[in-house]
């Protein structure tokens, strides 16, 4: 079996596909075909949260539904590349020749990380967009400077009601009470096998239910030039689908108070299971991409995002299945991810309104469905996952259904990942220590624990100035 190249592999992804690595879940590709120059003046490094002056949000001025007038051209920073970065520009499209009220123009920024580090320069040169595109670990570090457009009556004057999105992705965009930030390109991550190596092995077509399930399987799916599983590096979220693991036995990254917990026992113990699986037992390895080792069948399975899943079906050279997350010894753990949009603080009231039009649209009931099917994200609306379009889809899909079916079990993930800036690096870099040179948990996890303590100092002390 010939091993394809990157560069095959990612021209190769048909039009819906989802991001075909992690980044699915935590940022994407730095390029695109359809890119815009941004207008605003953007920096190389990202400066500190508490450098950037907070900008005073302006009362928005409640609109009808409807007409506004003359058209108000807003500008839309977007995160996505490639066939994301096609179906993101679509969504543009679609809004601008509906309608004459809102103009978006759309401008690519680069990955999650990327678009981050520029917004915080535009806020510094005071350049910024009206509304960006926000991964699940970078709204935060903008809400608790200010820099944020509370929602609320915005979306009441569109008529959108709280209750009309999945609550378990719309609650992590509130804080005090009020609506911040809007799931858009929302994902869980899901167990993806290699279904002809399963029957090879002589196992049920199914997902482990465990993984002491797993560990049992996992011999049996060894072989010459082929792993079990497949672990992703720092860079490639491994911090995001160790959530849910450490969950799974017991722990947590932290408590929401920033409190660190990954040190203790039950962090330790999930952290000697990762260790285990490339270093004792060796049926797992650290490729440095694992949807391009698992569609090409170097292992036969892997955690991914529910946003690779139009990919890897896509491009897999095998028939592939997809299961719940396996349960550890405390039970079942899964956590959300993606990317939602917020509206920068300091706009005139028409160019508030004219931004939750846009968010409206994008986010909305029918629009919720096409982009849900192009991409592989979570349909964000409750409406969209009841729609006659989505049963029929989830029908013929039945691995994107095990998304939607598993979306109710995840919970928001620990603060340490997403609201510590760099946290998500920093767990990250740990897991790498103990999955590729073999390291000590223990002995990682206390490394760990001071750095997170470290770098969310200047998070409390700015958090408790915020909401007390």
């Amino acid at each position: 079996m010939s091993k394809v190249t990157r560069r095959q592999f990612l021209r190769g992804v048909a039009a819906g596909a989802g991001a075909l690595t992690l980044a699915a879940c935590g940022g994407a590709a730095t390029t695109s075909p359809t890119a815009v120059p941004p207008t605003a003046a953007p920096a190389a490094t990202a400066v500190p949260p508490t450098a950037a002056p907070a900008a005073t949000a302006v009362p928005p001025t409640a609109m009808p539904t409807g007409a506004m007038g003359s058209t108000v051209e807003i500008t839309y920073w977007g995160s996505f590349s490639g066939v994301l970065g096609e179906a993101e520009q679509a969504t543009v499209e679609q809004f601008n020749s509906m309608q004459q009220d809102v103009k978006v123009n759309y401008q690519f920024q680069g990955n999650y990380e990327e678009t981050a580090q520029k917004l915080t320069a535009a806020v510094q040169a005071r350049q910024t967009p009206d509304v960006s595109l926000l991964s699940d670990v970078w709204w935060f570090s903008f809400y608790i400077n200010g820099q944020l457009q509370p929602l609320d009556d915005l979306m009441a004057a569109e008529g959108i009601k709280r209750e009309a999105y999945v609550d378990v992705l719309l609650n992590e965009g509130i804080r005090k009470n009020i609506v911040y930030w809007i799931p858009f390109a929302r994902s869980t991550p899901l167990f993806y096998y290699n279904k002809q190596a399963w029957e090879e092995a002589g196992l049920e077509d199914r997902a482990p239910k465990t993984w002491d399930e797993f560990m049992e399987w996992a011999p049996k799916l060894n072989k010459d030039g082929r792993s079990a599983f497949a672990h992703p590096g720092a860079a490639s979220y491994i911090a995001w689908l160790f959530q849910g693991v450490i969950w799974q036995y017991g722990g947590r990254y932290s408590d929401p108070d920033f409190t660190i917990r990954i040190h203790e026992e039950n962090g330790i113990k999930a952290g000697n299971f990762y260790r285990d699986t490339t270093q004792t037992y060796k049926w797992a390895t650290t490729p440095k991409d694992v949807t391009q080792d698992f569609v090409t069948g170097l292992s036969a399975s892997a955690m991914l995002s529910t946003g690779a899943l139009a990919g890897v079906e896509k491009n897999a050279q095998f028939p592939v299945g997809t299961g719940f997350l396996p349960e550890g010894p405390a039970g079942f753990g899964c956590c959300t991810g993606g990317a939602g949009m917020a509206v920068l603080a300091g706009l005139p009231a028409e160019k508030q309104q004219a931004a939750m039009k846009w968010i409206a649209f994008a986010t909305g009931d029918e629009w919720a469905v096409d982009w849900s099917q192009r991409t592989g994200y979570m349909p964000v609306r409750r409406a969209a996952v009841e729609s006659e379009r989505m049963k029929q889809y989830l029908t013929e899909r039945p691995n994107f259904r095990t998304a939607v079916e598993q979306l109710p079990k995840t919970r928001p993930q620990d603060s340490a990942r997403v609201y510590v800036r760099g946290g998500d690096q920093i767990i990250g870099k740990g897991l790498e220590r103990i999955t590729v040179a073999g390291e000590d948990p223990a002995k990682v996890w206390m490394d760990v624990k001071a750095e997170l303590e470290e770098t969310a100092a200047p998070t409390v002390e700015l958090l408790k100035a915020v909401e007390g």
